[in-house]
């Protein structure tokens, strides 16, 4: 279906963006607030015409995801705009982890240090531009936390109204992190996709409501392309051998997939042979499942994991991952709440970056393609982090704390030492 909004029109200043594609039957229509094909009900996508760009066009961007404005479907004013200015993140070079995981050579994409300490500020800020250039006035999302925070931080910097729905068993930090900034957040008794389907329902209900991930879905996934964008240019115009991605929705993984394609069809970097592999946290891992059993189709399932960022039983990208993983010859695998908390120890310990629950996942999954096999040792393996630890203390429960409690002396400090 489509959701009701604000008039279809072709006179809208999305930089590159040509139409919307299906992404199943390849109609194309003219831009507007939809995320739905007419013709199949098969999801939309942007399509564009790019220009010519260089990298010394790029270089001489801003340090944020509109360095990349020529690649995104946002004014070419954007940047004028008062925003959160995501993206600039730092691509660490991981050489404890890569001995601790025995790999040959390892980077970390740290995305914690975006303006809300995750990824979703790279979306939000492409969707509030893109909001903004569709008419509407209120920006809005179902959330497992992340987006809210980023959805409630961008709308308050823009001076915008924001409605932000998420599950009432979000972890507590998440949601002080989005209460603070004083949009309309409700909290909803039932799990993400509950909380979804309520958002699809009041997208068609209120015209003037961009909510991020449901009518401008389109727009607002694009915003992922910026970490593949980034994590090209930080290793010296050059793709890696392997990447792997957290799997929530699915969008972010296709979507970095895409940036790697787009950067070689431009020639901005040398077109090679990557592979793309997925995690997933066993305690909600459809997608992983599906790929196991050799199927194309997704079944949903109801999420029981410590990684609440990444529990959508019913990922609206999931086929789309299958796809993109087998062609470039990569995987799927999940691992226990526990291998979760010992992933994040593990970055921690070797990296000094401590991530939330799906970074945990990234690294414990890692470990796992590595012991099956399924992961080239030698081959340069990007690891992308999202989100902060702060975000998701509650997962480490008592695994870490003091060593000792002792009194105030140094002889006692010596002794605990000891």
């Amino acid at each position: 279906m489509t959701a009701a909004t604000v008039p279809t029109s072709t006179t809208f200043d999305l930089g590159p963006a040509r139409a919307l594609s299906c992404r199943e039957c390849g109609n194309e229509t003219p831009l507007a607030a939809e995320y739905a094909c007419v013709e199949c009900f098969g999801p939309l996508e942007v399509a564009y015409d790019f220009g010519k760009i260089t990298r010394e066009d790029i270089e001489a961007g801003p340090r944020s995801i509109w360095r990349y404005r020529g690649l995104l479907p946002v004014p070419s004013d954007v940047d004028s705009h008062p925003n959160t200015q995501p993206g600039g993140t730092r691509l660490v070079e991981a050489d404890r982890l890569a001995k601790a995981l025995g790999l040959r050579k390892v980077w970390v994409k740290d995305d914690t240090g975006n303006p809300t300490h995750s990824f979703k500020d790279r979306v939000v800020g492409v969707a509030l531009a893109a909001a903004r250039e569709l008419g509407f006035t209120v920006l809005a999302c179902p959330s497992t936390g992340n987006l809210a925070n980023a959805v409630a931080a961008a709308a308050a910097r823009a001076g915008w109204r924001s409605v932000v729905l998420v599950p009432s068993s979000l972890e507590r930090a998440k949601i002080l992190m989005t209460a603070v900034y004083d949009g309309a957040l409700i909290a909803v008794d039932g799990n993400y996709d509950d909380v979804n389907r309520l958002a699809q329902e009041l997208a068609a209900e209120h015209e003037d409501w961009a909510f991020v991930n449901v009518n401008v879905r389109p727009y607002y996934a694009e915003g992922s392309k910026t970490l593949g964008y980034e994590v090209a240019e930080q290793l010296g115009w050059r793709l890696p051998d392997q990447i792997v991605v957290p799997i929530a929705s699915g969008s972010q993984l296709t979507k970095v997939d895409k940036a790697f394609r787009e950067f070689g069809q431009l020639g901005l970097v040398e077109e090679k042979p990557y592979r793309v592999f997925g995690a997933q946290a066993t305690g909600c891992s459809p997608v992983s499942a599906a790929f196991k059993a050799g199927h194309d189709v997704v079944s949903p399932v109801r999420p029981d994991t410590i990684a609440r960022s990444l529990a959508i039983g019913a990922p609206a990208d999931g086929p789309y991952v299958l796809d993109a993983v087998r062609r470039t010859g990569g995987a799927i695998e999940d691992v226990t709440d526990e291998e979760v908390v010992e992933g994040i120890k593990l970055l921690a310990r070797t990296e000094g970056i401590f991530a939330e629950t799906a970074g945990g996942v990234t690294v414990a999954t890692a470990k796992k393609l590595i012991a099956t096999g399924q992961i080239d040792p030698d081959a340069e393996t990007v690891l992308l982090i999202t989100g902060d630890g702060l975000k998701t203390l509650d997962a480490l429960g008592d695994t870490v704390g003091p060593r000792a409690t002792v009194p105030p002396s140094a002889e006692a400090v010596l002794n605990a030492l000891r």
